[in-house]
């Protein structure tokens, strides 16, 4: 980058905010995904107009911009593969407004997502989408990748809750999308379409979301399962039994085993556990949904029912699953984290076909996810410094994909597409439709700047 562009950045965001330092360069260079490249540059926008005036810079000099939250994305969203400005978004980091007559919450894109819930929290209302790494992630990147979570079965992901977006786009226009009420069809649905759209078509800088009262009573319950197929009936079944858990996990064998070699756990080796969780206003009313679960579990031969009696139970319940992601990526040098989405119904199909696919290419996938709404995680556990390795994880991989597309699902349920993904958006995705995504870019971002090589959306 030459020296008259670096200049031009500093007198729009300021000296301190500009950084072309090797240390802030390689720390800028990758995500929680196995991508990395370094920027040019990297610089803190503070205001809506800050990011208008890098954005006509960048346009006019034909830089790219690659939006950055907290960097937790799986990936690649915001490895800046080619180079350019890093635009980190974590200064704008306000609670512009929470109305709780309205229910709404206003906000900055860098505000965390749990200090969303710990100032929602007074008022006994909460932001349903609750993504693994809520401690960390920030809102703008929640959205920008349509983040899901563990209670996605029941409420949803963050699309649902996204009512209204302030965006920049290429040209240096802000633009407002969508309104602070529960329902409007004005013209096309723009903050829809934005949402998930991982930093390709604008950045975002004013995110209004919908938030909900926050049930006060829980049950939990775990149960074990020896065969696949009954696993599979059971969580279909929950689902369509007119009850509908905030929770319903699963973790498979590979999963166990490891979790049970690594910790003190000592959880029962069978094919599958599952974790379900009911939530509502009255003890009552959580207990009689927990039990009619329960039911389905016994119909569909589970091995052993544990009902947490407390909270404290619950959490220890809670315990296995919460620790597979940090006790898998431990095992090997290297893994990679995908989030394959099949229809309920080919739950049991899908995770037959890990364990065929990990035996075939002699390589270790442990699976475990949200199986209330078809989202499984396989975690693949490889040597990075092995090339023969690299081969198995990256044929095992395409083998998931084409796995989940032929069973009627799809890519990616909530990590998004990125660039770990980009080359296989043409197995989920018609030539019409990919022509429709790329012309909606163009029009966009005619000159491509905007995070390029993401998403597939280039020919």
């Amino acid at each position: 980058m030459d020296e008259k562009t670096k200049k031009a950045l500093m007198d729009i965001v300021g000296e301190e905010n500009f950084t072309d330092s090797l240390i802030d360069l390689v720390s800028y260079s990758y995500d929680a995904s196995e991508h990395s490249h370094r920027p040019s540059c990297a610089v803190w926008a503070e205001t809506p107009e800050q990011v208008s005036g890098i954005l006509k810079l960048a346009d006019t000099e034909r830089i790219p911009v690659i939006p950055r939250g907290a960097g937790t994305g799986l990936s690649g969203m915001s490895v800046p593969i080619e180079g350019g400005i890093v635009l980190d978004l974590n200064h704008m980091n306000k609670i512009l407004k929470i109305s709780i007559e309205d229910r709404l919450a206003v906000v900055q894109p860098g505000v965390v997502y749990d200090d969303l819930e710990r100032a929602l929290v007074p008022h006994g209302f909460f932001f349903p989408p609750d993504p693994a790494s809520g401690k960390v992630c920030t809102l703008g990147g929640n959205v920008a990748t349509n983040a899901g979570g563990l209670k996605g079965a029941k409420y949803g992901t963050t699309r649902d809750y996204v009512l209204g977006l302030q965006v920049v786009l290429t040209d240096g226009r802000i633009m407002r999308t969508g309104s602070k009420t529960m329902k409007s069809v004005s013209g096309y649905d723009m903050t829809k379409l934005l949402v998930g759209s991982e930093g390709t078509l604008g950045v975002i800088t004013e995110i209004t979301l919908k938030i909900s009262p926050k049930p006060t009573a829980t049950s939990t319950a775990l149960a074990t399962f020896g065969n696949l197929e009954d696993a599979g009936r059971a969580l279909s079944e929950t689902m369509y039994s007119g009850i509908i858990p905030s929770a319903l996990e699963i973790l498979g064998r590979k999963t166990i085993l490891a979790i049970n070699q690594n910790t003190d756990l000592n959880l029962p080796e069978v094919d599958a556990i599952i974790l379900v969780e009911t939530d509502g206003y009255t003890r009552e009313e959580t207990d009689y949904q927990m039990n009619k679960v329960i039911e389905v579990f016994k119909k569909n031969n589970a091995d052993d029912i544990k009902q947490a009696k407390a909270r404290e139970e619950a959490e220890k319940l809670w315990t296995a699953r919460k620790s597979a992601y940090a006790v898998l990526a431990r095992i090997k040098t290297h893994f990679v984290l995908e989030d394959i989405t099949v229809p309920m119904s080919r739950i049991a199909e899908m995770l037959k076909g890990v364990e065929a696919i990990a035996e075939r290419h002699n390589i270790q996938i442990a699976t475990y996810g949200h199986a209330g709404d078809g989202n499984l995680h396989p975690q693949i556990l490889y040597d990075g410094y092995d090339p023969e390795q690299v081969k198995s994880m990256e044929a095992a991989t395409a083998e998931l994909f084409k796995l989940s597309i032929d069973l009627g699902g799809t890519l990616t349920g909530e990590h998004g597409i990125g660039l770990s993904k980009a080359s296989f958006m043409t197995l989920e995705h018609d030539p019409v439709a990919m022509d429709m995504m790329r012309s909606i870019k163009k029009t966009f971002d005619p000159n491509n700047i905007l995070n390029p090589a993401k998403m597939g959306l280039e020919e």
